[in-house]
């Protein structure tokens, strides 16, 4: 996710005035949905696609709006206005505190291998865990999944000149787990750096979006990640390479892939070994995709020009028998906005969007992703994925949290619109056979 500007055409109150329309729908899709289901009470999934992936709970979500003082204009201030205010009487539903966090280290029948999305997540020394805007690789040859991501355990503050809240550079974190929930904190396995300015990894630069996956012909993992100044004008990727998952990782060198602008971005490894990274570039009006060296650490000359005009970001691609799917988000900066589902036969497109994936909740959560931003889609079995974001907290970074769902695509789908599918579900586990 990045936060400059120049991003006009993407600006926070278009997005906020996109929802208004939905104000009323979400007190009467809302209240509607409930009779019958006993004023919120949960209610056991149904889906008959979920049930050899998940035992879990779909639920619907109603929260009150509380009455705004003044004219009638202020009805506007819908859920994601009180989403971004500290001080709203609603802010436990989107960041629950730590009573409620996810904790391995509690072996207990009712919540264990539970995913909570939005709830602190402990690692197994009962800390918070610190991988925001990253992914997961698995490793063969540990039989280990690692999970890195962006390392924010530090104070928030106001960029000096912008109104753009940001964390200096810590590293990047990583932790290891062998089901997808126990999770142990590797350490940062790429530092900042602390006293040269001049550094792609100094603290005052910024270090978002970190990806790894591992080149068997190298026998190197190789992290690629977005690299930027706190105004946001590099706009570069950044490649590291570790001869370990758990690093540490050496930095290379940075650049603007094809000569552009580079910001969100994510890597993709195909069936045959290849491997891709995907980027918002050109002020973020459009995605290029372009095929990687065979050593991981540079960009070739082919590459692709897609989802033209459309500002998007926060790009995690996902293949299905054959065919590319890939969730993006709009441009709001750090508020949550509406995923889109994108669609392809080749990596390199065409890609054709086939609409909003989220199922569930009600209409605010699913036009605001979950009150989240895509950052990546893992597989699990054949048709059945977990869908990762990120819940920012623009007033304190290090306290934002990750949304995890299931994700299915439906091979004989009625429509485009429900071929793929993220499920709300406040309290969800991977069958065992899966974890």
């Amino acid at each position: 996710m990045t936060r400059f500007s120049s991003r006009s055409r993407c600006s926070y109150p278009l997005l906020v005035c996109s929802l208004v329309g939905f104000f009323i729908l979400l007190h009467f899709s809302s209240l509607g949905s409930y009779r019958g289901s006993q004023d919120g009470q949960i209610r056991e999934g149904t889906n008959t696609n979920l049930q050899p992936f998940i035992h879990g709970y779909e639920e619907l979500e109603e929260i009150k709006i509380p009455q705004q003082r003044g004219s009638q204009s202020s009805e506007a201030n819908v859920l994601i206005d009180e989403f971004l205010d500290k001080s709203s009487k609603l802010r436990h539903n989107f960041f629950p505190d730590r009573r409620t966090s996810i904790d391995p280290r509690k072996n207990t029948e009712d919540d264990s291998f539970y995913y909570y999305p939005g709830r602190i997540w402990l690692d197994t020394d009962g800390h918070p865990i610190q991988a925001h805007g990253g992914g997961i690789l698995y490793d063969k040859r540990s039989r280990m999944y690692y999970w890195y991501g962006e390392y924010k355990n530090g104070p928030t503050y106001r960029a000096p000149g912008k109104n753009v809240a940001r964390v200096d550079i810590i590293g990047v974190g990583c932790y290891s787990s062998k089901d997808l929930w126990t999770w142990k904190n590797e350490g940062i396995v790429l530092a900042a750096e602390e006293m040269d300015e001049a550094h792609d990894l100094h603290k005052s630069k910024v270090l978002e979006r970190p990806k790894v996956i591992y080149n068997e012909k190298t026998g190197k993992y190789v992290m690629w990640m977005h690299i930027d100044y706190a105004n946001y004008t590099k706009a570069s990727v950044g490649i590291a390479i570790s001869n370990s998952p758990t690093g540490p990782f050496r930095y290379l060198y940075s650049k603007r892939p094809h000569g552009f602008e580079s910001r969100d971005m994510t890597l993709f490894k195909d069936d045959d070994g290849k491997a891709y990274v995907i980027y918002s570039s050109v002020h973020n009006k459009e995605l290029h995709i372009g095929l990687l060296d065979q050593d991981y650490v540079d960009v070739t000359n082919v590459m692709s020009r897609v989802l033209v005009g459309q500002y998007r970001e926060a790009p995690a691609l996902f293949k299905h028998k054959g065919t590319y799917y890939m969730i993006t988000s709009g441009c709001s900066g750090w508020a949550p906005n509406e995923a889109l589902t994108h669609v392809a036969e080749s990596i390199m497109g065409p890609w054709v969007t086939i609409g909003n994936p989220c199922i569930g909740a009600n209409k605010v959560f699913q036009v605001t992703t979950f009150f989240a931003q895509s950052t990546y889609v893992l597989p699990i079995s054949p048709g059945s994925f977990i869908f990762m974001a990120d819940r920012w907290n623009p007033d304190d970074l290090g306290e934002s949290r990750y949304v995890w769902l299931p994700l299915t695509v439906e091979e004989e789908a009625s429509s485009w619109r429900q071929r793929v599918s993220i499920f709300w579900h406040k309290r969800w586990k991977l069958l065992k056979s899966l974890a």
